[in-house]
C-alpha cells in the first residue's frame, strides 16, 4: 500500500462543530476507534494502552509505576521515600492524554463503561502525582483537570444507569460526582467557585432531566414522611424534606 491518505481522507470527511468518531476492525480483527481531525485520523485501540505500547511489559506507564510503589512499600515498609521524577511525571502526562482522547470518543460511541474505566485511570495518574512528584509544580499541573475528569466519569456512570433503565443508580453516580466536585474546590481553597463551576453545571442539569423519570414511590415516601415530621412538630427535619421533595420536583 502506498502512503499517500488522501483516499482514505475523502472517504470519510471531515465535519466541523462535532466529534467525528467511528469504531472499525483492524486488519487483526481487534476493534479500533477512530477520530477523525482536520488534517487526518487518530486511531487507537479499544482496550489498554490506546497507542498499543506495553511500558516494560506493563499494560501502561501509570501500572509500571504502581508496580514500583507496591515493591518499595513492600521493601521499606510504607510509601515514604518514593519520588517521581520531572521526566516521570511528564511521560505520565503524554500517556494520560491519549486516554483522554480515547474517553471523549468512547462517550461519543456510548461505550460508558470504557469511559469510567479510562477516566477513573486518569484520576489515578493525578492521585499518584499529587502524592510523590518530586517538584510542587509536577504535583500540581494535573490538579485542573480534575473537575472536568470527574464530570466526565460521572455522566458515563449516570448514562450507563439510565440506559440499564436504572434512574434511581443514575441520580446516585450524578449526586457522588457533585460530591466530588465540591470536596475537590473546598479542598483546593476554592469552594466558592463550585457554583460556577461548568462541570457542576453540567451535572445538575443532567440530575434536573433525570429527576422526572425517578419512581414515584420515593416521591410519596418523601410526602409521607413530610406529614408524620409536621405531626410531630419537628419543623426542622419537615424543612429538610421538603428541600427534598422540591429538588425532586415536585
Amino acid at each position: 500500500m502506498g502512503s499517500d491518505l488522501t483516499k482514505l481522507l475523502e472517504d470519510w470527511p471531515y465535519q466541523p462543530g462535532q466529534i467525528n468518531v467511528r469504531l472499525i476492525e483492524g486488519e487483526d480483527g481487534e476493534p479500533r476507534v477512530q477520530l477523525r481531525l482536520d488534517l487526518g485520523i487518530m486511531q487507537m485501540l479499544v482496550d489498554g494502552r490506546p497507542d498499543g505500547i506495553r511500558p516494560m511489559g506493563h499494560e501502561s506507564l501509570l501500572d509500571y509505576h504502581e508496580a514500583r510503589l507496591d515493591e518499595h512499600g513492600a521493601e521499606e515498609g510504607s510509601a515514604q521515600g518514593f519520588v517521581l521524577s520531572e521526566d516521570e511525571c511528564r511521560e505520565l502526562r503524554e500517556e494520560a492524554v491519549q486516554y483522554y482522547h480515547r474517553y471523549v470518543c468512547l462517550m461519543v460511541l456510548e461505550d460508558y463503561e470504557g469511559v469510567v474505566r479510562d477516566t477513573s485511570r486518569n484520576l489515578r495518574v493525578l492521585d499518584l502525582c499529587a502524592r510523590f512528584a518530586e517538584t510542587e509544580a509536577d504535583r500540581a499541573i494535573l490538579e485542573q483537570f480534575r473537575p472536568y475528569i470527574t464530570m466526565m466519569r460521572a455522566r458515563a456512570l449516570a448514562s450507563q444507569a439510565i440506559k440499564d433503565k436504572e434512574p434511581k443508580a443514575a441520580l446516585h453516580a450524578i449526586d457522588q460526582g457533585l460530591d466530588a466536585l465540591r470536596q475537590h474546590f473546598v479542598e483546593t481553597g476554592r469552594g466558592e467557585l463550585f457554583d460556577q463551576s461548568a462541570e457542576v453545571e453540567m451535572l445538575r442539569g443532567m440530575r434536573e432531566e433525570l429527576i422526572p423519570k425517578l419512581p414515584t414511590s420515593p416521591r410519596s415516601e418523601l410526602r409521607r414522611r413530610l406529614a408524620q415530621a409536621i405531626s410531630q412538630e419537628n419543623y426542622e427535619l419537615a424543612a429538610i424534606l421538603r428541600d427534598e421533595i422540591k429538588m425532586m420536583g415536585e
